[in-house]
């Protein structure tokens, strides 16, 4: 963005602290003054800031994360009524919900529950226009059977309950793939602190599923572990992901099989009668793959459940 480069890193952290507490708050009533507030800005100051920032406005931010987080309710807890969802998104009017998701993925939330009721539908394609968002309903390339022969092959899922992690971290906005030069960015800060060794974890996390939201507004958070309390500067954030139930499930593979391990980790979820948490999925990497004799990372796939 052009006009970023003038925001201080300073002003890019509050603005993050804001998005956080706006995720973390989706049920709740959000004006631009109390979220302005978790920012120590001026509401005036700060929606001008959060645009600039973020491209989009804080309510259309609100607007469209509420919808998505219903979108992933229907997704992934299906005994959960659209009234149900409706609530825990933050509408106390399900008319103005129905009406709210369907011009955002022109359909309705019911149909929208009820067009993919096996367990391994996808939404397999997003298109924006006219600030909508459309979609198109397809099954997995992989059959179920298939999902699951391939996972067996590769790993063995189990439920474990992940230690507290102490994070410094960077977010990013837009392409998954584009989340490497975010590391490297990472990496650079961390190195001159002696926080880079053979015993490093780097952590993504995914606060946006690809399958509801935009490519282009896909928010990550990578992340440094820190082993040991730390002075951080306004270049990071701090984060701490409490101990967290999860399905867990240790890869060795190469970049291009991300998307094929995850899709087939949820689809082990379902299939084993699990049911996905709030929280967001996120990998923890236990080696450098530029380090490995075949570039192979050695990574967990942490999905929260219930």
């Amino acid at each position: 963005m052009n006009t970023q480069h003038k925001i201080s890193n300073t002003t890019i952290t509050r603005i993050c602290d804001a998005i956080v507490y706006v995720e973390e708050n989706l049920d709740k009533k959000l004006s631009l003054a109390k979220v302005a507030q978790k920012a120590f800005f001026s509401p005036y100051h700060f929606h001008r800031l959060f645009r600039v920032v973020t491209n989009e406005t804080l309510q259309n931010f609100i607007n469209r994360k509420r919808i998505e987080k219903a979108a992933s309710y229907l997704l992934h807890q299906k005994e959960k009524s659209v009234t149900e969802v409706s609530e825990l998104v933050g509408y106390t009017n399900l008319s103005s919900f129905s009406k709210s998701f369907k011009k955002f993925y022109g359909i309705s939330p019911t149909n929208f529950k009820e067009i993919s009721p096996n367990k391994f539908s996808k939404i397999s394609k997003i298109e924006s226009k006219k600030g909508q968002i459309k979609i198109s309903f397809e099954q997995y390339i992989c059959n179920i059977n298939n999902a699951l022969n391939w996972l067996k092959m590769n790993t063995k899922p189990a439920i474990k309950t992940t230690p507290r992690l102490d994070l410094a971290y960077i977010s990013h906005k837009g392409k998954i793939e584009a989340i490497g030069s975010v590391y490297n960015k990472l990496v650079k800060w961390a190195t001159p602190k002696g926080l880079i060794s053979e015993q490093t974890k780097m952590v993504t996390i995914y606060h946006d599923s690809p399958k509801i939201t935009d490519p282009n507004n896909i928010r990550m958070s990578a992340c440094i572990v820190l082993n040991d309390p730390i002075d951080l500067d306004d270049s990071v954030n701090l984060r701490i992901l409490s101990p967290t139930k999860c399905i867990v499930s240790r890869f060795e593979i190469t970049p291009f099989q991300f998307q094929q391990a995850w899709e087939s980790s949820f689809v082990w979820m379902t299939e084993n009668g699990y049911k996905k948490a709030d929280n967001d999925p996120f990998e923890i990497y236990h080696n450098n793959a530029a380090e490995h004799p075949e570039n192979k990372f050695i990574v967990d796939f942490c999905i929260p459940i219930l």
